[in-house]
């Protein structure tokens, strides 16, 4: 659209609020304003002014080339002296944040299972279990985002065939839970329009994270963080199990790091650097984590991340809440009480 103005043009557009976030930003806003945009006035992230929309727009209003400093920016109804294409008023440091070379290899997507035929219910992954005991190779708790934030114990309310890498043959060993996979997932497999699904391994994941798995190797614990929530708080959980693709995995169990990741400081660059799905925050490992300056280790954190585990682990087995509804009542300035 910018393209389109004369030198002296101005622009006005409405959008999701979105357009100002991650990648979206960056291919968007970020590349008009290297092209000499200048934004005067913007809005956000603002719920749409109708009930039948359950959405948050953001609009923007700018100029071709330079704009007098005496004219003045107004973001969110504010004045400022520049606006960002964070759509907030800009601070000494303008561009975007880099991927960190310490935080390599650390934060992960969960596992992308693509096939509901893959799923069981604990009673029956039990019964096949104690049929074949081989079969607990291949079968395992399957932690999903809702899992997280709304149990107590945050413990998986469903488990998952996982043939991992095996050949076919290899899994053929496993005749139930190859039985099922091969009755219900390999039609639906079939039958996908996209060649690349069709072709795939039916009796494996669609996406495996093969280099999560082997980070978390050896490990019993590790912290885990709904990738769509308002909580954006990491909790600590059991290694054994399967993580589905909306959760992201720390391969590290520092109680120091779960201290760090807990704080309102990575709270706040989450949702600065994440992108957002309606209303919540979308936690994006590569754009939050990998660029996320993370302090020096220390004995306090370490005592701090501990404390935090302990004492919050205990208020929501004792209160039957799980991670959303705790936070909500912490963040609940009428709320006192223990």
């Amino acid at each position: 659209a910018t393209s389109l103005l004369s030198t002296k043009g101005t622009l006005g557009l409405i959008a999701t609020n979105t357009v100002a976030q991650g990648d979206t930003r960056e291919v968007g806003l970020d590349t008009m304003v290297a092209g000499g945009f200048t934004i005067t006035q913007a809005v956000q992230s603002r719920p749409w002014p109708a009930q039948s929309a359950n959405l948050e727009y953001a609009a923007v209003w700018g100029s071709v080339g330079q704009v007098a400093d005496s004219v003045p920016r107004i973001v969110d109804r504010a004045e400022a002296r520049s606006i960002s294409t964070l759509l907030e008023p800009a601070g000494r440091a303008t561009g975007n944040p880099v991927r960190l070379e310490e935080n390599k290899g650390i934060a992960f997507q969960g596992c992308i299972v693509r096939g509901m035929g893959f799923v069981v219910d604990p009673k029956e992954a039990q019964e096949w279990i104690e049929l074949d005991p081989r079969n607990t190779d291949v079968l395992f708790p399957y932690l999903n985002g809702e899992d997280l934030n709304s149990q107590p114990d945050a413990a998986a309310a469903r488990w998952v065939i996982d043939f991992n890498d095996r050949s076919v043959d290899e899994a053929a060993v496993y005749v139930l839970p190859y039985e099922r996979v091969r009755r219900t997932v390999r039609p639906e497999r079939s039958q996908n329009k996209d060649r690349l699904v069709r072709e795939h391994p039916w009796w494996r994941f669609w996406r495996n994270s093969p280099a999560m798995r082997s980070a978390i190797a050896g490990l019993s614990e590790v912290l885990v963080i709904a990738l769509v929530s308002k909580t954006v708080m990491p909790l600590r959980v059991p290694s054994a199990q399967v993580f589905s693709h909306m959760l992201g995995v720390f391969a590290t169990d520092d109680y120091g790091i779960q201290a760090v990741l807990s704080s309102s400081l990575h709270q706040v660059w989450a949702i600065t650097y994440g992108s957002g799905m309606r209303n919540d925050p979308r936690y994006t490992p590569s754009d939050v984590f990998e660029t996320f300056p993370r302090p020096t280790p220390t004995t306090r954190l370490d005592e701090i991340g501990r404390a935090l585990d302990v004492k919050r682990r205990e208020i929501m087995l004792r209160r039957g809440l799980g991670l959303t509804k705790l936070y909500n009542l912490v963040n609940d300035p009428d709320v006192r009480e223990d």
